[in-house]
């Protein structure tokens, strides 16, 4: 059972920065499709980024419109840890953050729904104040 649990949130002014962290435990396999996700009040939980990564075939990123240019994610796989560098934020950036994983590896897979993903962490507020 893998176990997520994410870490960085918090308040910044717009055009500010942050870096989410998603650390995982409990993996079997090196290979992974791990998304970010976020959630405003009211709002359905809504795909960000999302990352492929094999120790073959390095890493594909994919992002939502809304993030493409300012958020960037990544891997660290020795630590066990998927990043969300976030610049240029803007209050409509404002949400709950959850990072997600996939119970299986496609390197052909990108997946951006919440049903695609079997693994979740419980998530890390970000503010963005105008």
């Amino acid at each position: 059972q893998v176990q997520l649990v994410e870490s960085g949130g918090g308040l910044v002014q717009t055009g500010g920065s942050l870096r989410l962290s998603c650390a995982a435990s409990g993996r079997t396999r090196s290979s992974i499709i791990v998304g970010w996700f976020r959630q405003a009040p009211g709002k359905e939980r809504e795909f960000v980024a999302g990352i492929n990564w094999s120790a073959w075939s390095g890493g594909t990123r994919y992002y939502a419109d809304s993030v493409k240019g300012r958020f960037t994610i990544s891997n660290d796989n020795a630590a066990n840890t998927v990043y969300l560098q976030m610049n240029s934020l803007k209050p409509e950036d404002t949400a709950v953050y959850y990072c997600a994983e996939s119970g299986r590896y496609s390197g052909s897979r990108y997946l951006k729904t919440v049903d695609e993903y079997d693994y979740w962490g419980q998530g890390t507020q970000v503010n963005v104040s105008s």
